[in-house]
Protein backbone atom coordinates (compact mmCIF):
# COMPACT_ATOMS: atom_id res chain seq x y z
CA UNK A 1 0.00 0.00 0.00
CA UNK A 2 1.35 3.44 -0.92
CA UNK A 3 1.50 6.26 1.62
CA UNK A 4 0.15 9.49 0.14
CA UNK A 5 1.85 12.69 1.25
CA UNK A 6 -0.05 15.23 3.30
CA UNK A 7 -0.95 18.62 1.83
CA UNK A 8 1.89 20.44 3.65
CA UNK A 9 4.47 17.98 2.22
CA UNK A 10 3.50 18.64 -1.42
CA UNK A 11 6.35 20.55 -3.11
CA UNK A 12 8.44 20.55 0.08
CA UNK A 13 11.63 19.32 -1.64
CA UNK A 14 11.57 22.17 -4.17
CA UNK A 15 10.67 24.73 -1.51
CA UNK A 16 13.58 23.62 0.70
CA UNK A 17 16.08 24.17 -2.12
CA UNK A 18 14.77 27.71 -2.65
CA UNK A 19 14.45 28.70 1.02
CA UNK A 20 17.00 26.78 3.12
CA UNK A 21 20.71 27.47 3.24
CA UNK A 22 20.49 31.18 2.49
CA UNK A 23 21.26 33.69 5.22
CA UNK A 24 20.70 37.20 3.94
CA UNK A 25 22.67 39.65 6.10
CA UNK A 26 24.36 36.80 7.91
CA UNK A 27 27.56 34.76 7.61
CA UNK A 28 27.24 31.25 9.01
CA UNK A 29 29.62 28.33 9.47
CA UNK A 30 29.03 24.75 10.64
CA UNK A 31 31.92 22.32 11.09
CA UNK A 32 31.83 18.71 12.26
CA UNK A 33 34.59 16.16 12.65
CA UNK A 34 35.11 12.83 14.35
CA UNK A 35 38.39 11.43 15.69
CA UNK A 36 39.45 7.83 15.16
CA UNK A 37 38.74 7.16 18.85
CA UNK A 38 35.08 8.17 18.46
CA UNK A 39 35.14 11.71 19.88
CA UNK A 40 32.90 14.02 17.87
CA UNK A 41 33.50 17.76 17.68
CA UNK A 42 31.03 20.19 16.18
CA UNK A 43 31.28 23.94 16.06
CA UNK A 44 28.97 26.52 14.60
CA UNK A 45 28.82 30.24 14.48
CA UNK A 46 27.14 33.09 12.73
CA UNK A 47 27.69 36.81 12.44
CA UNK A 48 25.13 39.41 11.42
CA UNK A 49 26.52 41.86 8.89
CA UNK A 50 24.11 44.69 9.78
CA UNK A 51 24.70 44.70 13.58
CA UNK A 52 28.17 43.16 13.79
CA UNK A 53 27.03 40.77 16.52
CA UNK A 54 28.39 37.22 16.47
CA UNK A 55 27.45 34.00 18.20
CA UNK A 56 29.18 30.63 18.30
CA UNK A 57 29.37 27.35 20.16
CA UNK A 58 31.52 24.23 20.45
CA UNK A 59 30.17 20.81 21.32
CA UNK A 60 32.10 17.65 22.14
CA UNK A 61 30.55 14.21 22.33
CA UNK A 62 32.45 11.21 23.64
CA UNK A 63 31.07 7.74 22.72
CA UNK A 64 33.98 3.97 23.06
CA UNK A 65 36.34 6.23 26.21
CA UNK A 66 38.50 9.46 26.24
CA UNK A 67 41.62 9.95 28.35
CA UNK A 68 43.94 12.91 27.86
CA UNK A 69 46.93 13.28 30.13
CA UNK A 70 50.31 14.82 30.75
CA UNK A 71 53.40 13.02 32.00
CA UNK A 72 56.80 14.33 33.15
CA UNK A 73 59.61 12.70 35.12
CA UNK A 74 58.12 13.53 38.54
CA UNK A 75 54.55 14.65 37.72
CA UNK A 76 51.54 13.09 35.97
CA UNK A 77 48.07 14.44 35.29
CA UNK A 78 45.41 12.15 33.84
CA UNK A 79 41.69 12.63 33.14
CA UNK A 80 39.18 10.23 31.62
CA UNK A 81 35.62 9.82 30.43
CA UNK A 82 34.26 6.28 30.44
CA UNK A 83 31.09 5.42 28.53
CA UNK A 84 30.04 9.07 28.70
CA UNK A 85 28.89 8.62 32.30
CA UNK A 86 32.00 8.32 34.47
CA UNK A 87 34.39 11.23 34.72
CA UNK A 88 37.62 11.11 36.66
CA UNK A 89 41.25 11.84 36.91
CA UNK A 90 44.40 11.57 38.93
CA UNK A 91 47.37 13.67 39.90
CA UNK A 92 50.72 12.12 40.81
CA UNK A 93 53.71 14.00 42.24
CA UNK A 94 57.08 12.62 43.28
CA UNK A 95 59.41 14.72 45.39
CA UNK A 96 62.67 13.05 46.42
CA UNK A 97 61.62 9.80 48.12
CA UNK A 98 57.93 10.67 48.59
CA UNK A 99 55.23 9.76 46.05
CA UNK A 100 51.74 11.27 46.42
CA UNK A 101 48.77 10.50 44.15
CA UNK A 102 45.20 11.84 44.32
CA UNK A 103 42.27 10.16 42.52
CA UNK A 104 38.88 11.71 41.76
CA UNK A 105 35.86 10.15 40.01
CA UNK A 106 32.20 11.06 39.51
CA UNK A 107 29.35 9.12 37.91
CA UNK A 108 26.72 11.14 36.01
CA UNK A 109 23.16 10.77 37.16
CA UNK A 110 24.11 9.98 40.74
CA UNK A 111 25.75 11.55 43.74
CA UNK A 112 28.45 8.90 43.62
CA UNK A 113 31.70 10.85 43.95
CA UNK A 114 34.90 9.05 44.82
CA UNK A 115 38.04 10.65 46.23
CA UNK A 116 41.27 9.11 47.45
CA UNK A 117 44.71 10.23 48.52
CA UNK A 118 47.80 8.14 49.14
CA UNK A 119 51.49 8.48 49.96
CA UNK A 120 54.53 6.25 49.69
CA UNK A 121 57.81 6.98 51.42
CA UNK A 122 60.94 5.11 50.45
CA UNK A 123 63.09 4.71 53.59
CA UNK A 124 66.01 3.12 51.75
CA UNK A 125 66.62 1.01 48.64
CA UNK A 126 64.81 -2.00 50.22
CA UNK A 127 62.12 -0.54 52.51
CA UNK A 128 59.07 1.62 51.87
CA UNK A 129 56.01 2.71 53.86
CA UNK A 130 52.65 3.56 52.33
CA UNK A 131 49.31 4.95 53.46
CA UNK A 132 46.00 5.68 51.77
CA UNK A 133 42.54 7.05 52.60
CA UNK A 134 39.34 7.62 50.66
CA UNK A 135 35.95 9.28 51.08
CA UNK A 136 34.38 5.93 52.04
CA UNK A 137 36.37 6.24 55.30
CA UNK A 138 38.72 3.42 54.39
CA UNK A 139 42.30 3.78 55.57
CA UNK A 140 45.16 1.55 54.53
CA UNK A 141 48.70 1.25 55.84
CA UNK A 142 51.45 -0.80 54.25
CA UNK A 143 55.09 -1.72 54.53
CA UNK A 144 57.29 -3.35 51.89
CA UNK A 145 60.65 -4.94 52.62
CA UNK A 146 62.77 -6.46 49.84
CA UNK A 147 64.57 -9.45 51.38
CA UNK A 148 66.67 -10.20 48.32
CA UNK A 149 66.21 -9.45 44.61
CA UNK A 150 62.88 -10.89 43.48
CA UNK A 151 61.55 -11.65 47.02
CA UNK A 152 59.43 -9.06 48.85
CA UNK A 153 57.68 -9.10 52.21
CA UNK A 154 54.55 -6.96 52.03
CA UNK A 155 52.33 -6.15 55.02
CA UNK A 156 49.00 -4.37 54.65
CA UNK A 157 46.54 -3.13 57.24
CA UNK A 158 43.10 -1.93 56.15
Amino acid sequence: MCNTPTYCDLGKAAEDVFNKGYGFGMVKIDLKTKSCSGVEFSTSGHAYTDTGKALGNLETECKNNFAPGYEAADFQLHTHVKDGTEFGGSIYQKVNEIEMPINLAWTAGSNNTRFGIAAKYKLDCRTSLSAKANNARLIGLGSTQTLRPGVKLILYQL
